[in-house]
Parts: C-alpha cells; structure tokens; sequence
C-alpha cells in the first residue's frame, strides 16, 4: 500500500463515533435554550483519598481503584453505568429511526483496493450489512472470485475480527490474524490458498506486527512478546524478531534479532522484495526511529544503517544495494533519498521536498508514486526511478487516495478514491502508460448532488491559519441555528482528510453540518505542524479545535445549544480538554475511548508509554506542568455546567485503557452543575475500535444520533 508505514498507525486511528449534548446559553441573547431533563441519579463511584507527590505538589487520584480492571468493584461499576445509559439512549424516540435509517444505507456492496501475488489477485467484499468484510481471491479481475476466509464465521456474535494479512510472494499461502473482541492481541494462522484450508501453523503472542514472508515461502518473520508467568504475552516487555518456518510449532521459532540492552525499543522486520535483504524498523515513540538491515545472501550481523534517533525513516524499496528511504530529515514535508547501503554515507534526493506534505510514497513498476496532500486534499504524482516528474494521476475530483501498491517488475497497481460524498471507486492504473480503468464504483442509494462540501480557513488564537471541512446538503441557510459536529483528532502525525461515512451521511440527511478541521498535530502540513501539537505545545490542538467552534458561529452555521463536539482516542483527548476548558461554548460532547488521564497514561503499558513523544511524560517537571494544565480528568471543577456527554469505551480496549474514561466519567457525574446528562457506555465485546461488526458500529451511531437529536433539538429524522 502506498499509505506511509509510519508506526503510529498501530495505535491510533481516528475514527467515527458520534456525540450530542443539551443545549447551552444562546450567544446571541443570553437567554437559556435547553432541553428540559430530569437530573439523572448516577451511581456510586466512591471516591479515595489517594494522592501522588509532582515536583513538590500533591495531586487527588480519588478514582485510583478504578485502574484494577479486573476487581468486582470496577465490574459492577460498569454494569450500573450501562443500566444508566442504555435505557436512557433507546428510550429516545429517534434512535430507532436512525437505526433504520442507517442500516439501510449500510447494505451496499463494497470493495478494498486488490493487490497480486503470484498469478492470483486478493481483495475483501462486503456484500452490505456483512459483519467483517471477506477476503476473495481470483486469477482475473474479470471474474467473479471465490472466498478465501469469511470471518464472518469466526463467532456467532461477528466480534472475532480478521485483523492482518499477509500473502505469501508465490500467493500460494496466506498467513492471517485474529483479534477477539477487539483486543490488540492477535493470533496467526496460514491458510492453503488453493485448497482453503488452515495448515498447522499457530502463532500467538503478537501486536502490531506483521508478517514478512521468504521469498521461497518457506517462512515468516514476525515480532513477539515474551511470555509472562500468567502464561500469556507480556505486553509491558519489548517484542524480539522471530523467524517462523512454516509447518512447524511455534516455540521452535528462532530469535533473529533483539534489543536486550534497550527495553523501551520495538523491532519489526520485512524483507526486501528481492530477498536479499532483512530490514528492520526500530521504534519508541512517534517522532524518530532508528532502520538497520541484514543481507541474507552474504549473512553476516545486522547493520545498523540509521541510528542517530533524529527523525524518521521509512524503507519503501531497493534497487539491489540502493535503498529507498522516505524521511523527514532536514525535511519537515518529507522527501525520498537514496542510500547505497556500501557507501551509507551518501545521501541522493530522489524526490526532494516539495511545498506540499509527502504523505506516503510507494516503488512499483520501477517508478515511483508518490501520494502528496495539497491543503489535506490527496493529489498523485508519477516519477521515473531517479525522481524525475513522469505525469500528475487525473482523479475523479477532491478527496483521499489509498493503494498504488505493487512489486517493482508491475507496470499494474491500484488505488481507490473516496470523499464526503464519493461512496468510493477502485481504479486499475498503469503506472508505464498512464492508461487509468474504472474497476468497481460503489452505490449508496443517496444523491451525492444534494450536498456540497467547501475548505474555509480560519485563524485560532495566535494567528495561525487552519484549515477546515464543511458538508452539509447543498442551500444550507446561514440562520445561526443549524446543528453542527466539528469533528478533531490532532495527533501523532496522522491527517484528517475526505472520506464517505455512513453515519455522517445519515447525520447531514437529519439536517445537520458536519466540520472537519486539520488541527496542529497532524500531519496535514509537515513534521512542523505536527510537532507544533506536541508535549508543551498541545495547548495549540484545543485552541485550533475552540478557534473552529468560534469560527462557525462568527459566520453564522450555528450557537452552543446546536454545537457538537467529537473524537476518538487522541480525538478524545482532544474532546475532553475541550469541554472542560470552554463548557459554555459547546451543547454536547462525545469523547471516545479517550486518553484522559495524562498524569498516568504511560503507566498501562509500554505501548502507552510510547505515546510520550506527542504527550510528554509527567515524570520531567516542564512536561508535567503542561500535562497538569489540560489533562481532562485533573481539571473538572465542581459545579461547573457542562455540556451533555455521552462517553463511550470498551471493557477489552487493551491500547487506550478504558480507566481513563471510567475516571473521567466519575469526575463529571461527581462535579456536574446542572441536569445535562453524563453518560458512561461501556461495550462489553469491542476494544478500540478495529475489527467492529457492522452490527455493533449500527448500534453505537444510532446511540450517538439519538442523544445528539435529543440534546441538540433536532427537528430532522
């Protein structure tokens, strides 16, 4: 795939989860605009004198026990919070419509970008309410394929999610993960392509890892934890690199590579398409990374070929000894060089920095594509194999690209196209001819021509100008009243760009706006305007996130009684600090399976420690201060009115822990100044997101729209 490899996108993805609220004052007459509720009787959180010592100041933790996932106490928690919220959610009479209405729009046929290996060709199809998607395979993209693996039959409830893949160079074999319930952890099998059946193969003990296989598809590579006395992965240790060969049992696999001496660093290899080299991605955090190789052919130790920590580095190809590297070295927009790993020392650009963000790049058919985002908008650009400009790829119009994957003796590849209101279509593309097919159009039984879609810019609150997403249906009236999402995540590297959702589809149908903005912290504009989101700079993501908020109802979208704000993971962070720095300014909040507690987050494991390079770590005085600053469940004040929050977790998220939001959710029950409801939905068989059935997705959005209906004073749906 041409998306950039970049290790972040292990954890975190933005994601939809939707949210509503009761209205706030209008700004315009100071007058209450409200809907009448009921204070709701929440249930006993018990609250603990427990206090931690910063640099000399004490800090409450009153909701430390909740941290003990697995206690009685903490279960039962959960159970009265969900006996809270579930009746109160069904019980709005629009959440059945929304159901309906949603899952009608879901049954479409749908398709991902194939790929080829050997002479067959893969690719997943749903045929429209289908849980998890099913991966085909064909020997011609004429032709209908047959299944190769429906996870659909995983579990009678669809939560045991196909969550990897990886295809044998010969296609003969496909080796596949599972997740359960959502969980992180993931088990691997091989599957017999020809005659659909599983080998003996069973790997267990895994995250984030992937799957690199011999070129003889002999074997595998693969990361692991070691095993913990419980007998399962010890996901506060560091993985080793494994080679795996094939139908044999798992604890013969042999160590081939480890860091013993460096416990917070993550290896992760794949070999090289010719098979001749092992490379190896080393990772902490999100900000640099170190890549080293080994040359299988000639043997020998690993080298360690970039090892200065000072940026990040990408292998996206080789041409024998000449290694292709995508990096932000002296490039905070991003360029290709290329190293001859025989003289390391000698960088050539091979595709120079450019004015616009070089978000992914891609070797296939010994020409280079290369994915930039031009305002967060995706544009494609061919290059020859010294970087020389062979054409610009005509897409269907402004949105987001995905594929242009493929070997280096293909002249084929794919990509899809999708946007706001473009449902999707996947394109064949010769990369030597720049002869571009429509292989499949995705319909959605909507009018994509009832809606429109503008990118304004504002100002947030030290002048910098931000970008901004806006859909709605075509005519919108600027009266000030209009119910409005704004949508964030502002993080990690990672861009907001166009896309087609379902639930924001239905969620524009009922009448409302929808607004996207590509907060500091991403990754829309350079490694310079993520690090400007980052440690002591986050403050900049929530004032970008507030300035938005300020800015559609300066130009007259909405008011804070019609005004949504919602995110997921680093989004709910983003959510979090939001409502509780400006209550007023918002009707209705949804974080979603959020980091909340920024004081503890690098506590639950060494993956969340990672996150550090964005966060910080409250163990350094200055980062301690500024995490003091914002972090959500440290800054609600009592009596405060806040805005209706309906915060949303799963008890198996294993990467965002869910005692962030149960504490979050204690600390608004406990503080909160007026009858705007705090709600706490808990799913039961979900982790962070990945892997969802379509059922369950169904369920939380109608949940969301129904509350967002409520609280907003929707009149549509």
């Amino acid at each position: 795939m041409i998306e950039r490899a970049h290790p972040f996108r292990r954890l975190f993805v933005p994601f939809l989860v939707l949210a509503s609220a009761a209205g706030c004052d209008r700004a315009d007459s100071g007058e209450p605009d409200v809907v009448p509720d009921v204070r709701l009787t929440y249930p006993e959180s018990p609250r603990a004198d427990h206090r931690d010592e910063y640099f000399g100041e004490s800090v409450q933790d009153p909701y430390r026990w909740m941290e003990d996932l697995d206690s009685p106490e903490v279960a039962a928690w959960v159970q009265a919070q969900n006996e809270l919220a579930q009746p109160y959610l069904e019980g709005i009479d629009a959440r059945e419509r929304f159901k309906r209405r949603l899952t009608e729009l879901w049954d479409y046929e749908r398709f991902t970008t194939p790929f080829r290996e050997g002479d067959r060709y893969f690719y997943f199809r749903n045929d429209g309410l289908q849980d998890q998607n099913v991966l085909y395979v064909t020997e011609s993209l004429d032709r209908e394929g047959r299944v190769l693996i429906d996870p659909n039959g995983f579990s009678q409830d669809a939560t045991v999610a196909l969550a990897g893949l990886s295809v044998s160079p010969d296609g003969r074999y496909v080796a596949y993960a599972r997740s359960d319930g959502g969980s992180d952890w993931r088990t691997w099998h091989v599957r017999d392509v020809a005659g659909g059946q599983d080998l003996v193969d069973f790997i267990d003990f895994t995250k984030f890892t992937d799957v690199s296989w011999d070129r003889d598809a002999s074997g595998f590579y693969y990361s692991r934890y070691p095993v913990g006395a419980d007998g399962r992965g010890d996901g506060q240790a560091q993985v080793s690199v494994f080679h795996h060969a094939l139908e044999t049992p798992q604890d013969q696999d042999r160590e081939v590579f480890a860091l013993p001496d460096q416990p917070r660093w993550n290896p992760y290899a794949s070999v090289s398409e010719d098979g001749r080299y092992l490379v190896i991605t080393v990772s902490e955090g999100f900000s640099e990374n170190a890549l080293y190789y080994r040359d299988l052919r000639g043997g020998g130790p690993v080298v360690r070929l970039l090892d200065e920590w000072d940026a990040l580095y990408t292998f996206v190809g080789n041409d024998g000894p000449r290694f292709f590297i995508q990096t932000n070295k002296d490039a905070p927009r991003w360029r290709v060089v290329a190293i001859d790993v025989r003289r390391p020392g000698t960088w050539t650009d091979v595709i120079p920095e450019a004015d616009e963000t070089l978000q992914a790049a891609s070797y296939v058919g010994g020409r280079f594509a290369a994915h930039y985002l031009v305002d967060a908008r995706s544009e494609i650009r061919i290059l020859d194999g010294d970087g020389a400009p062979v054409r610009t790829v005509g897409l269907p119009g402004i949105g987001s690209v995905s594929g242009f994957g493929g070997h280096a003796d293909d002249s084929e590849t794919f990509y899809s196209f999708t946007s706001f209101t473009n449902p999707g279509e996947v394109h064949r593309y010769d990369v030597e001819t720049g002869d571009d097919e429509l292989w499949k159009r995705v319909a959605v039984d909507f009018d994509p021509n009832a809606f429109e879609t503008t990118q304004v810019f504002y100002e947030s609150a030290d002048g910098t100008r931000v970008s901004m997403f806006i859909t709605h249906r075509r005519g919108l009236v600027l009266s000030g009243e209009n119910p409005t999402l704004l949508y964030g995540y502002g993080g990690f590297n990672i861009s907001l760009t166009p896309a087609f959702d379902v639930g924001r589809l239905v969620w524009m149908e009922a009448g409302g706006v929808l607004a996207i903005p590509n907060l500091r912290g991403g990754g829309e504009y350079g490694e310079a305007w993520h690090e400007a989101g980052t440690k002591l700079r986050k403050q900049n993501v929530f004032d970008d996130f507030i300035a938005a908020a300020e800015w559609l109802m300066n130009q007259g979208y909405t008011y804070p009684a019609r005004l949504a704000i919602q995110g997921g993971s680093n989004g709910g962070l983003l959510v979090g600090a939001s409502l509780i720095q400006r209550p007023e300014l918002f009707g209705a909040a949804l974080p979603a399976v959020g980091v909340l507690d920024m004081l503890r987050y690098h506590t639950a494991s060494l993956n969340a420690r990672s996150w550090s390079s964005d966060y910080g770590l409250s163990e350094n005085a200055d980062e301690y201060r500024a995490l003091r600053a914002y972090s959500p469940v440290h800054n609600v004040q009592d009596g405060v009115c806040h805005p209706a929050t309906l915060i949303t977790t799963a008890d198996h998220d294993d990467r965002v822990v869910p005692w962030h939001s149960f504490k979050f959710g204690a600390s608004l029950q406990h503080a909160q100044g007026c009858d705007r409801p705090i709600l706490v939905r808990v799913e039961t068989r979900a982790g962070h997101g990945a892997g969802k059935p379509t059922w369950m997705r169904i369920e939380e959005i109608a949940d969301a729209w129904a509350f967002l209906h409520r609280h907003l004073r929707m009149e549509g749906m």
